[in-house]
């Protein structure tokens, strides 16, 4: 990343500097060259690569060169002997997922790997409000009472000390296929598959639960290869893969670009009868990208732990009826719409003590309510982090107990500083990863919590704000921005750790700005040379970025952003999302 400032922008209409993600110019010319790229995407590739040989692979992602080994993760052999096993004897094998879309993928991933194999496990997915986060004893003994010898948690039991060893003492055996940051000791399960333990070296953190889970099956059916038995056909699977890594905000770099871009082939092909459903409630028509999966179809799966049904998005990601996989995916559609509505109120009651803590220049937004979902805490603190730029916390206060998600930004680690304040007494549950963490404390002790959390993270936010800028991948002319975004195709996928290439269209006349539904701006403006251009600036209302582009009416300025292709009413355009703007003064 280059400092100096962009077109000299030092404090943009959102207050960042702008800056460039420049890479080595001669690597940038060569793919040009021989890879046939434009200019400025040669530029974009030249700052995500270090070869040309890097560049072929960013371009075709191939999992026969990124998949690793599954016997590299610590336990995965014995969890993988002792699964083979149990399929050998007979044994009833539980699964036990977590209520969010990455719990769902690997679920169903399993659930339907395991029918492949002839046996049907039994399926526990935690009730949110009732039961919590994760494994917890009472559904330990349920699954003991329907007869299951061996559970495997998926996406959870990284910190479930107390369900493990309820387990160990009914006589159950674990397996824990997991991802979330893990505590110094693991739980006392049989094995504990995690490239997030403590004590792992594995370099693939970046790994969703659903690409621990496909690595398991890859071991699972090694092992079966070589004891002469019949194996599953898992490519099928990688539109699982996909969408649990995507909604599950992982980040897109090595063996997940390669899943996601397979698994994104694979769901075009919607042979999955609950993906299909999902895709048509979504009314998804265009090739599918990463957008569509973490925007349009989790939130629907989501939407069953949110506030409904905590099985539906696993039961629906694992029927092949047509029939059955419909009537899920409008269930789950209905309770969206209705987790949007429920969203949308507690965001009206958060903001004002949210700005009211960032006007205070604290290092963390920490707020909680009588009343108000569980199910909907993780999106509203996403919201704060996104708005205020900095770590927030949600919670819901129900009989004296504080339940919450948190969210953080680019910089500042929050799951591990959580379980730090759960190993230092001041929560009774908490756990997580970088970006996104869980808690439980009681009522009274919220503020004594947030408060020693704030501490903690005061010196790394304080870093984050320092560094806190804008970055940009090139400026385009709006005459060039078709053949820009076309290119920009090759390039896909994009997502959490491998961004969108953001641009500049420097010097534009703002010929029209309009307000649509009281949240989003319509735009239209020119370039130098006439050409003209449509643009979007979405949930700017309000915010300095709207403000700047009502003051900007007929003005010469810069905006910044993603260009795309709009294909709406049939036709091909260039269209830009508006995310920041200057003066061009």
């Amino acid at each position: 990343m280059t400092d100096a400032p962009v077109l000299g922008v030092t404090s943009s209409a959102t207050g960042r500097r702008w800056r460039l993600r420049a890479g080595d110019p001669d690597l940038a010319r060569e793919i040009e060259r021989q890879l046939e790229l434009p200019g400025v995407v040669a530029g974009v590739l030249a700052a995500r690569v270090k070869s040309l040989e890097e560049a072929e692979l960013y371009l075709s992602p191939r999992l026969r060169d990124a998949l690793p080994d599954p016997s590299h993760l610590l336990d995965m052999d014995k969890a993988i002997a002792r699964v083979a096993a149990a399929l050998d004897a007979g044994e009833q094998i539980a699964i036990l997922a977590d209520y969010d879309v990455d719990g769902a993928t690997s679920g169903a991933l399993l659930r339907r790997i395991f029918r492949g194999l002839g046996a049907e496990p039994l399926i526990y997915v935690p009730d949110r409000e009732r039961e919590g986060y994760g494994p917890n004893p009472g559904a330990m003994q349920s699954l003991k009472d329907q007869g299951a010898s061996l559970v495997i948690t998926v996406d959870c039991g990284a910190t479930a000390f107390e369900a493990i060893d309820a387990a160990n003492a009914l006589g159950l055996e674990v397996i824990i296929l997991d991802h979330h940051v893990g505590a110094d000791e693991a739980p006392n399960a049989l094995a504990v598959v995690n490239p997030n333990r403590a004590d792992e070296t594995s370099p693939h953190q970046q790994l969703a639960a659903v690409g621990v889970c496909f690595l398991f099956a890859i071991g699972l059916n090694r092992h079966l290869r070589a004891a002469g038995q019949t194996e599953i056909d898992l490519m099928g699977l990688l539109d699982l893969v996909a969408l649990g890594t995507v909604a599950d905000v992982a980040s897109l770099t090595g063996v997940n670009r390669a899943l996601v871009a397979q698994g994104l082939k694979v769901m075009s092909a919607r042979r999955n009868p609950g993906i299909d459903a999902l895709l048509n409630v979504a009314s998804v028509t265009d090739a599918l990208r990463p957008y569509h999966l973490g925007f349009m179809l989790g939130p629907r799966i989501n939407a069953g732990g949110r506030i409904g049904d905590s099985r539906a998005g696993l039961e629906l990601l694992s029927t092949d009826d047509f029939g059955a996989a419909e009537a899920l995916a409008q269930t789950l559609d209905g309770l969206n719409r209705e987790r949007q509505e429920i969203e949308a109120r507690v965001i009206d009651e958060a903001i004002p003590l949210a700005e009211a803590q960032a006007a205070e220049g604290v290092p963390i937004i920490a707020v909680s309510g009588e009343g108000w979902r569980q199910g909907v805490v993780g999106i509203v603190a996403s919201r704060m982090a996104e708005r205020f730029e900095r770590p927030a916390l949600v919670a819901a206060i129900e009989n004296g107990i504080a339940v919450g998600s948190g969210r953080s930004v680019s910089g500042v680690d929050l799951g591990p500083a959580i379980i730090r304040m759960r190993e230092a007494g001041l929560l009774t549950s908490g756990g997580g990863h970088a970006m996104a963490a869980g808690f439980r404390c009681s009522a009274d002790g919220f503020e004594a919590f947030t408060t020693a959390l704030a501490e903690a993270l005061a010196d790394d936010v304080a870093a984050a704000r320092t560094k806190r800028g804008y970055s940009l991948d090139g400026v385009v002319g709006p005459a060039a921005a078709l053949e820009v975004a076309e290119s920009l195709e090759r390039l896909q996928p994009f997502g959490a750790g491998n961004p969108e290439p953001r641009f500049v269209l420097a010097g534009v006349r703002l010929e029209h700005a309009a307000l649509i539904k009281d949240a989003h701006y319509r735009l239209r403006f020119t370039g130098a040379d006439g050409t003209a251009m449509q643009a979007m600036a979405f949930r700017a209302a309000g915010r300095p970025l709207g403000d700047f582009l009502e003051a900007s009416k007929g003005a010469v300025i810069h905006l910044a952003g993603r260009v795309e292709i709009d294909t709406w009413r049939g036709g091909r355009e260039a269209r830009m999302i508006v995310e920041d703007a200057a003066s061009a003064n």
